[in-house]
Formats: C-alpha cells, sequence, structure tokens
C-alpha cells in the first residue's frame, strides 16, 4: 500500500512540475515577447491550459498529502477516535462525489473533440481532460487514503503533522 502511494505521489509530482513548467516558460515567452514588440497570442491560452493541468495533479497531491483543504481545528478537537473517523468520512465523501463526476466530466470531454482552441487550434478536449483528470485524480487519491486508512498503514492526517520527510 505505501509503494502504490508513492508511486502515486511521484506521479503527481511529475505531473504538477511539468504543468507549472509549462506555465513559466508560456509566461516567460509572453513578457519577453511584451517587452520587444508583441507577444504571441497561443501563450495566453497555453497558460490557461497549463493552470487547469496544474489544479488537475496538483489536488490529488493535496489531497494525499493532507494539504487540500483541512478543518483541524475541529476535527483534531474531538474526543477519542472522533478526528481518525471524521477524516474518514472525509475521505468517503470525497471519493463519492468525486467518483459520480467523472462520467460527466468524459462526456464532457469527449463533446471537447468537436471544437478547437481558437489560438492553438487544438482540440478542446485537451483543456476539458484536465476535469476529467481532476476528479479522476482526486478519486484516486481518495480511495488510496481510505483504504491506508483502513488496513492502519496510516492515519489520515496530513504529513506535516505526523512528522514525514520525503
Amino acid at each position: 500500500m505505501t509503494a502504490l502511494i508513492r508511486g502515486m505521489r511521484v506521479l503527481l509530482r511529475v505531473g504538477t512540475g511539468l504543468s507549472f513548467m509549462v506555465l513559466i516558460l508560456a509566461v516567460t515567452v509572453q513578457v519577453v515577447g511584451r517587452s520587444f514588440a508583441t507577444s504571441p497570442v497561443w501563450t495566453e491560452e497555453l497558460t490557461r491550459f497549463a493552470l487547469l493541468y496544474l489544479a488537475g495533479f496538483g489536488t490529488g497531491l493535496a489531497l494525499l498529502s493532507g494539504d487540500l483543504v483541512n478543518v483541524d481545528l475541529v476535527s483534531e478537537s474531538l474526543p477519542r477516535r472522533g478526528p481518525w473517523i471524521t477524516r474518514l468520512v472525509s475521505a468517503l465523501l470525497v471519493l463519492v462525489f468525486a467518483a459520480m463526476l467523472v462520467e460527466p466530466a468524459l462526456r464532457f470531454t469527449r463533446i471537447g473533440a468537436m471544437q478547437t482552441s481558437p489560438a492553438m487550434a487544438l482540440p478542446m478536449n485537451y483543456a476539458h481532460g484536465s476535469i476529467l483528470l481532476l476528479l479522476t485524480m482526486l478519486a484516486l487519491a481518495a480511495a488510496l487514503r481510505l483504504i491506508a486508512m483502513l488496513t492502519g498503514a496510516a492515519d489520515g492526517r496530513p504529513d506535516n503533522l505526523t512528522g514525514e520527510i520525503e
């Protein structure tokens, strides 16, 4: 289980890093272009696509690390097993809602194949696919968190609270 979570984290970190790198490059081309004349039109669009993919990869990573929005003040102040149960129910709800939205996101992505982006002339399913990616990665991260909690491999607490250093 630990190896699977570690592999998922590596995949999400690489995806997040590549998305961020594309974002930085596009913005750099845009700024440099504006300094000398006009920037290429495609940089605006590529920046938007990179931001979408950054969110798609980063959200799952944030859930796995515990950096996604937590209400620790409330959950951690509960008595006995209350905090653990709260974290388990939270992961379960994230899994259920993300899984419910995967199929509509897939339909949305398929619709994008019939459209093209204005500046780059790419099929819009590349942009729409970022939403499918976000929901899928979020559902997988929630499922991994649930399994880890139920098997005792993790307690569901954020990494920075457990002192885990990677």
